[in-house]
């Protein structure tokens, strides 16, 4: 039995993960709707989900990602294809933050449990739609806030710093750059740049490198994933100033553990997106099995990872 109850909760990634498979009648079942799987924090997100699967064993996951960080009409059709295919719950971390609004819209009067999670829907276009949704996800604008606060205390007042954003309709994207001003703000920094990477490892290595260009007295780079901090140290290092410019990002995955041992950057934040799914997940189980439906904006955990802490 269906419960036409919402939640909210955002997962969506990056390219068909998990292959169709007979789902048991009396399992429900959970359509995952992640960002790119390019990106490390959702390939650990999806092995998250798959071992949560695994451990509780009463419910069947069916996971979609998408090709890139652009690639939004993935997801739409995602959304839609697990309406027809009549699933119990989706759950989904939008790549933009209002185009996924009306998709969800026909979910929840199909009856489907919706949870919205990780990146959060548009406040403005779930009013207009009538839409009704919390969101379970970190509080992205004080997690920013505190890699900004951690360059500019390395830096010290008047240092030219710059941003690297994430996409431009992504509501992650827009308070984690709200809180890299923030930082700026409060540190007395100099923000000299401001530009948008998508999210994208190469993108920001070519974004960077021109704002070296124009600007060579750059001291501090806030990314808004650690993507594209990788990408920006490739760029540090390709201008051989390596250990002359402070990278700070956000996501702590693997990658970015070796460049933070070695210095090449100064800190990044945890937001523990391997239970970020799972948990997600059993909120939703939780609503099927006549749970009330989640309300408004239910924090989930962050942690500034700096440089000192990696051994």
């Amino acid at each position: 039995m269906k419960f036409g109850k919402i939640i909210a909760a955002g997962i969506l990634a990056a390219s068909l993960t998990v292959p169709a498979v007979s789902f048991a009648a009396d399992k429900p079942v959970v359509g995952l709707v992640m960002k790119s799987l390019a990106n490390e924090f959702f390939k650990n997100m999806l092995e998250g989900a798959k071992t949560h699967e695994a451990k509780r064993g009463d419910y069947t996951l069916k996971a979609v990602g998408m090709q890139s960080e652009t690639d939004i009409e993935t997801q739409i059709n995602a959304v839609e294809s697990f309406i027809t295919e009549k699933v119990d719950a989706i759950v989904v971390a939008p790549a933009d933050s209002r185009a996924l609004v009306p998709p969800l819209k026909r979910a929840m009067e199909a009856g489907i449990t919706v949870v919205n999670f990780d990146v959060a829907l548009d406040e403005k276009a779930k009013q207009e739609a009538g839409v009704e949704l919390a969101f379970v996800g970190p509080d992205n604008r004080a997690g920013a806030k505190m890699a900004g606060d951690a360059l500019a205390k390395k830096l010290g007042e008047g240092a030219k710093v710059v941003i690297i954003e994430g996409n431009p309709g992504a509501d992650n994207a827009t308070q984690r750059k709200l809180g890299f001003e923030d930082a700026v703000k409060e540190g007395k920094l100099d923000l000299i740049d401001s530009r948008t990477a998508h999210w994208e490892t190469e993108e920001a290595n070519s974004v960077f490198a021109n704002m070296f260009t124009a600007n060579p007295d750059i001291k501090g780079v806030m990314a808004a994933n650690d993507s594209m901090a990788v990408g920006v140290v490739k760029a540090i290092e390709a201008a051989g100033k390596s250990g002359q410019i402070e990278v700070v990002g956000f996501d702590n995955i693997p990658a970015v553990q070796p460049l933070l041992k070695e210095k090449k950057m100064l800190a990044t934040v945890d937001q523990f997106g391997q239970q970020m799914a799972a948990d997600a997940i059993d909120k939703a189980l939780g609503v099927l099995k006549g749970g009330a439906p989640l309300k408004g904006w239910v924090k989930t955990d962050i942690k500034l990872v700096t440089s000192d802490d990696v051994k």
